[in-house]
């Protein structure tokens, strides 16, 4: 069922106030109107972006220029590309500069590249090269127009308390080559991985002082790594350039979710109807990227239907954190 505001006694009134101001913004359901893409005519009336990081049609093992094709179809505003997939498209003869108009022509912001480089290794060889290879990603997401790449943490099963500042030193250093490559690494949150607190994650990035830190959220791993919605405002929204959208079931329990159990926004219990109002209020203007890796969905639809589905479901629960403000 999707997530309403049912006027929570826990919602404070500055974020009642949010939802007031977010009021404003014109919903029309207009995509069954829209043949071009079902996202065209309300691109501009929405306050955050709907985008999809295209893990969520991986199964359909589609290149990349296909991808972008298919998702700029459906009316996103947005697309995250694996880095993985534009390495296997450039090898097989493609180019950045074709990959990059179709993006422009399709009206899609590259939110950021999905990359897996081990810089925050603690074996400093490891992490030279890591570091090098982070270096050539962030010059190929240039390349594309983008200008975030993720940076989960990588090589590192938990997070040692005495090597913080090791950590805020490493982070640091790959912030570092933004200004020879103008792209920023968004330090990424892994329910299930060593940066998996997202206290952790803002220690990291606010300790490095560096203008440019950023944080990459996911919705199911904020929930997957055991942290509250409560204190989720207390982050600068601002500086959120997007976040990853997806529901999660009520069982299994947390601590026992997987990638696969990623369900579309609506169809799970995330709060959507307390969390959209708080990063509204906390200045989040992002997009909002669906990323699922759901077996299900991929059994059961095409690729065309299931980035209708993801569309659709994403509007509709930003809508419907509106719709009972009385």
């Amino acid at each position: 069922m999707p997530n309403k505001i049912t006027r929570r006694k826990a919602l404070t009134t500055s974020i009642k106030g949010s939802v007031a101001a977010m009021a404003g913004y014109s919903f029309a359901p207009t995509w069954a109107n829209s043949p071009a893409g079902y996202g065209a005519e309300i691109r501009q009336k929405l306050p955050f972006r709907i985008s999809l990081n295209t893990s969520t049609i991986s199964a359909y093992k589609l290149p990349v220029d296909q991808q972008i094709d298919k998702v700029a179809a459906t009316g996103f505003d947005g697309i995250e590309l694996w880095m993985r997939d534009v390495k296997s498209y450039l090898e097989s003869g493609g180019t950045t500069a074709i990959l990059r108009q179709k993006l422009q022509t399709g009206n899609l912001i590259l939110e950021d590249m999905i990359g897996f480089s081990p810089w925050c290794s603690d074996d400093a060889g490891e992490r030279k090269k890591a570091v090098a290879q982070l270096r050539k990603e962030m010059l190929l997401t240039a390349e594309l127009g983008g200008k975030y790449i993720a940076a989960p943490v990588l090589s590192l099963k938990t997070l040692d308390p005495a090597k913080f500042d090791a950590y805020i030193e490493r982070y640091s250093a790959i912030l570092d080559l933004k200004s020879e490559t103008t792209v920023t690494p968004l330090l990424e949150l892994w329910g299930m991985g060593a940066l998996h607190k997202l206290a952790d994650c803002a220690k990291i990035a606010i300790g490095t002082a560096h203008p440019d830190a950023a944080i990459l959220l996911d919705f199911y791993h904020i929930y997957r790594g055991g942290n509250s919605w409560e204190t989720l405002d207390l982050l600068n929204g601002a500086r959120l350039p997007v976040i990853h959208i997806n529901d999660y079931p009520a069982t299994p329990s947390s601590d026992k979710l997987t990638d696969a159990d990623r369900v579309l926004p609506g169809e799970g219990i995330c709060p959507f109807d307390e969390i959209l109002p708080k990063l509204y209020a906390s200045g989040f203007r992002g997009g909002l990227s669906v990323e699922l890796f759901n077996k299900d969905y991929w059994a059961s639809m095409d690729v065309d239907t299931l980035l209708k589905k993801s569309y659709e479901s994403t509007f509709r629960t930003v809508k419907n954190t509106l719709d009972d403000r009385g």
